[in-house]
C-alpha cells in the first residue's frame, strides 16, 4: 500500500531513528563493561564513590536467572563488604550488623534493618543522596538514641539532625570520638611541642640504598639510551638489584627473583615498555594493595582500563585529561624522586581551590623548609603527607596510596595525620570548616568543636563523685 506523500518521509524518518536507537541499545547491551556505551543502561547518577566503577555492573549486581543482565533488586550485601569490610574492622565499627542480628535488639530492627548496607547506602538515587553516599534523611539517629539527653545532660535540646556534625559521632569509625579518646586530648596545644612525622624507612635508619656502591652489569639493549642508564644506576632499583629485564623483560613473579638481577622472575618475555602494576607489586605490595583500594586505582581493581584524568569529577587541569594513573604517573620509571610525588605529581593533575592553594599555605613553607635543611626531615608537610600518608610497621613504614582511607569521615585524618603535630580540639576545629579546607588551612581555624571540652566535663563530674564517695566512706 502507497503511504501519502507527507507521511511517508516522517515515517521513514521514525523507523530509521528507532532502528539507530534500538541499533546502539543492542550494542551496549552485549558490549564489555569498558566500553562507554553501557552507561545508557544506568538508571540513575551513581555516587562519588562508585561512579568510576559504574560500568561494571556485575561487581554490585548478581544476574537474573542466569543471563547476563542485571536489576536494582539484586544488588549483592556481599559486595560491598568486599571492597569495604577491611576498613569497617580497622575502624572497629560502631554499628556492626552482628549487633543488629542479637535477638536483644530485635526491637531496633523495626526502625532501621541496619543488618544490610543497603539500608542506608543506595547508589542511582543522586536526589537523595548525602555525604558518604547516604541516602537515608539525617535525622536517623534519633530515632533510637532520642532519649540521649537523659544520661548525657549536655545533650538537652541539640538539634535531631546533627549528631554526625564535625567532632561528634560517627556511624561507623568513631575512633577518634569516643569520650576517653577525647578526655584524654583535653587541653593539647595548637601545635605540639614533639610534632612529628612518621619517617620513610631509609630516614629512620639512616641508611639510603642508593648511595651503597654495587656492581652491576648494564643489559646488552640495542640502542639504549644512557641518560636512562645513568638514572637508572643512581637508583633504588640498582642498589637493590634489580636490572631492566626483571621489570621490562619478564612475567610477574617471585619478588625475591625480581631482586636478584641473575634470575629474571617468571619466563622471559618480549621487552615492554609499559611496566604493569602487577610487577610493581611483586616488591610493592602493599603500596600496590591500597592504590587499588584508592580512586587512582579502583578501576583496575574491577578489570576496567586505567583511571584517566578526565573522568575525575573533581576540577582537573585541562592539559592532563588524557594522562591515565597508574604507578608511573606519580613516580618516574628510573629516578627516585619522592619530592616529585608529593607535590609535583599532585598538581600537574589537580585543579580545585584547595589544591590551588597549597603552595601559598605554611605547610608548604614548612616543606620548602625541609627540602633546604632549615628543619629536620619529617616536619615538612606535602599534599601526599596528608591524603597519602606514612604507615609504620615494626622497623619500617610504606606510604599509604589509599588517598580514600583518611576522608572516610574525616575525623580519620585527625586521628592518623593532624594529630602528630596538632591538638586534637585544634584539628576538629580546622576540619569542621568547609571554607578553611578551600584554602588550604592558610590561617587558624575560627570555628570552635566543643565535643573535647563536653567530653572532659562529664568525666571531671564523674571524678569528681568518685572522689566525694571516697571521701564519705572514709569518715
Amino acid at each position: 500500500m502507497k503511504l501519502p506523500a507527507l507521511a511517508s518521509p516522517k515515517i521513514a524518518v521514525w523507523m530509521v531513528m528507532n532502528m539507530a536507537i534500538a541499533g546502539v541499545a543492542t550494542y551496549a547491551l552485549v558490549a564489555p563493561s569498558t566500553t562507554v556505551a553501557r552507561r545508557i543502561f544506568l538508571p540513575g547518577e551513581t555516587t562519588h564513590g562508585h561512579y568510576q566503577i559504574e560500568l561494571a555492573c556485575d561487581q554490585c549486581h548478581l544476574t537474573n536467572g542466569g543471563n547476563d543482565e542485571s536489576s536494582t533488586s539484586n544488588v549483592m550485601q556481599d559486595a560491598c563488604l568486599r571492597c569495604h569490610e577491611t576498613d569497617l574492622d580497622t575502624a572497629n565499627d560502631t554499628h556492626p550488623a552482628s549487633k543488629f542480628n542479637d535477638p536483644v535488639h530485635a526491637d531496633l530492627l523495626k526502625i532501621l534493618d541496619a543488618q544490610s548496607c543497603l539500608s542506608c547506602h543506595r547508589e542511582h538515587v543522586a536526589e537523595r543522596t548525602l555525604a558518604m553516599g547516604l541516602t537515608v534523611p539525617s535525622d536517623y539517629c534519633w530515632h533510637c538514641h532520642q532519649d540521649v539527653a537523659e544520661s548525657r545532660p549536655s545533650h538537652e535540646g541539640m538539634r535531631y539532625d546533627s549528631c554526625a556534625t564535625t567532632g561528634c559521632h560517627n556511624y561507623h569509625d568513631n575512633r577518634a570520638l569516643y569520650e576517653k579518646y577525647l578526655d584524654k586530648h583535653h587541653g593539647e596545644a595548637d601545635i605540639l611541642d614533639d610534632a612529628t612525622l612518621i619517617l620513610l624507612t631509609s630516614q629512620q635508619t639512616g641508611d639510603d640504598q642508593t648511595q651503597k656502591t654495587r656492581t652491576q652489569v648494564v643489559p646488552d639493549i640495542n640502542d639504549a639510551d644512557p641518560q636512562i642508564v645513568r638514572q637508572w644506576s643512581s637508583s633504588a632499583h640498582f642498589s637493590a638489584g634489580v636490572n631492566c629485564k626483571q621489570c621490562h623483560q619478564s612475567e610477574a613473579g617471585d619478588a625475591n627473583a625480581i631482586r636478584d638481577a641473575k634470575t629474571p622472575a617468571g619466563s622471559s618475555t618480549a621487552w615492554n615498555d609499559h611496566v604493569a602494576l602487577d610487577t610493581c607489586r611483586q616488591c610493592h605490595a602493599r603500596q600496590s594493595e591500597t592504590f587499588l583500594q584508592g580512586k587512582h586505582g579502583m578501576r583496575l581493581a574491577v578489570g576496567l582500563p586505567e583511571m584517566q584524568v578526565a573522568m575525575a569529577r573533581l576540577p582537573m587541569r585541562s592539559d592532563a585529561a588524557h594522562r591515565q594513573l597508574n604507578c608511573n604517573s606519580c613516580h618516574a620509571a628510573h629516578v627516585d624522586d619522592i619530592q616529585h610525588a608529593a607535590v609535583d605529581a599532585c598538581l600537574g593533575c589537580h585543579n580545585d581551590d584547595h589544591s590551588l592553594s597549597y603552595l601559598d599555605s605554611s605547610h608548604a613553607e614548612l616543606w620548602r623548609q625541609e627540602l633546604s635543611g632549615e628543619i629536620d626531615a619529617g616536619l615538612g608537610v606535602t599534599c601526599g603527607t596528608c591524603h597519602m600518608p606514612r604507615v609504620a610497621t615494626g622497623d619500617n613504614s610504606f606510604v599509604n596510596h589509599n588517598q580514600n582511607s583518611v576522608l572516610r569521615p574525616v575525623e580519620t585524618m585527625v586521628r592518623e595525620v593532624c594529630q602528630r603535630c596538632h591538638g586534637l580540639e585544634f584539628s576538629f576545629n580546622a576540619v569542621a570548616d568547609p571554607e578553611l579546607a578551600k584554602t588550604c588551612f592558610d590561617r587558624a581555624p575560627e570555628k570552635t568543636v566543643t565535643s573535647v571540652e563536653m567530653a572532659h566535663e562529664w568525666f571531671e563530674q564523674r571524678r569528681n563523685r568518685q572522689q566525694r564517695r571516697k571521701k564519705s566512706s572514709s569518715r
